[in-house]
């Protein structure tokens, strides 16, 4: 049987490249989701196996409330996959770029592309859609002249639009960091060298500089940190950490002292680092045990 995979947006969107990078040869099904919420619902109503989200850009930073989707329904991180994003515009064959009058994608890629759509004149409207792929299927399945998406090329490819501007993202190192998410799974110590914390600190003096020396001293390496508001608590924040370990034993010591520094610890997932983009062991003992 398949893996479930949730998802959001259609296939051949940025998403999807992902799952396929996750589980390259491998049997799974997309569970196609209209929403980032709809991911983390459809793995706690077991619709879907596990979700795979975008959590940071190299453009726009990161994607604050997929971190809180994350940690409020108790998922964990299990891997990683980066892309490179190139961006395009896309439309009708009978199209040419001075004949747009409406620009579709989703907010964060539109983002990516800020620089870029300044170029265009005031009656040009920029519309945030559902995702990428989808706004770009909609533009073929309803023949919609004078109208453009924003997305990869491969979505232009499988929907058969013509690409008018290609390469429009403001960075062109553009990368974003998906994560496979789903609920907690056994993975080996020998498999994992990354981990996701969050903590809550208290309004002492010095506080997250103890917590930050704390890694150093074991040396673990502090790789991202992340800072969330407390919904119901003003001005309070939650920390989000990135850290990367060379002993899982000493990983496991190191957070049992972090207990005793900090109001509150979860760990949000530990797991193997991917910056190289190659197929883990992790992935294939999720599809084993499927």
């Amino acid at each position: 049987m398949s893996l479930k995979i949730a998802i959001q947006g259609i296939e051949s969107s940025f998403h999807d490249m992902a799952v396929k990078k996750l589980f390259p040869n491998k049997d799974v099904a997309l569970v196609m989701c209209n929403s980032f919420e709809k991911v983390t619902e459809s793995i706690n109503d077991f619709s879907a196996d596990y979700g795979v989200l975008a959590l940071e850009n190299t453009t726009v930073g990161s994607i604050l409330p997929n971190y809180n989707l994350i940690d409020s329904n108790d998922l964990e991180i299990i891997d990683e996959v980066f892309l490179n994003i190139q961006m395009y515009i896309m439309a009708l064959d009978s199209e040419t770029i001075h004949d747009i009058g409406e620009l579709h994608s989703h907010p964060v890629a539109l983002l990516q592309c800020k620089n870029y759509l300044r170029k265009f004149p005031p009656h040009v409207k920029i519309i945030e859609g559902k995702d990428t792929a989808s706004e770009a299927k909609r533009i073929k399945e309803n023949n919609l002249r004078g109208i453009a998406a924003i997305a990869g090329k491969q979505v232009a490819e499988k929907y058969g639009l013509k690409i008018l501007e290609s390469r429009i993202q403001n960075n062109k190192e553009n990368q974003t960091r998906f994560v496979l998410i789903g609920k907690k799974v056994s993975i080996p110590s020998h498999q994992v060298d990354k981990a996701t914390l969050k903590f809550k600190l208290d309004h002492r003096v010095g506080s997250l500089s103890n917590v930050l020396q704390l890694f150093s001293t074991f040396d673990i390496s502090l790789t991202k940190i992340q800072s969330l508001p407390i919904i119901g608590e003003p001005w309070q924040y939650s920390f989000f950490v990135d850290v990367v370990f060379k002993d899982y034993a000493l990983f496991q010591e190191v957070t049992k002292v972090l207990k005793k520094a900090v109001l509150e610890l979860k760990v949000i997932g530990v797991y193997k680092q991917n910056m190289e983009n190659t197929p883990s062991q992790i992935i294939n003992n999720l599809v084993n045990e499927k």
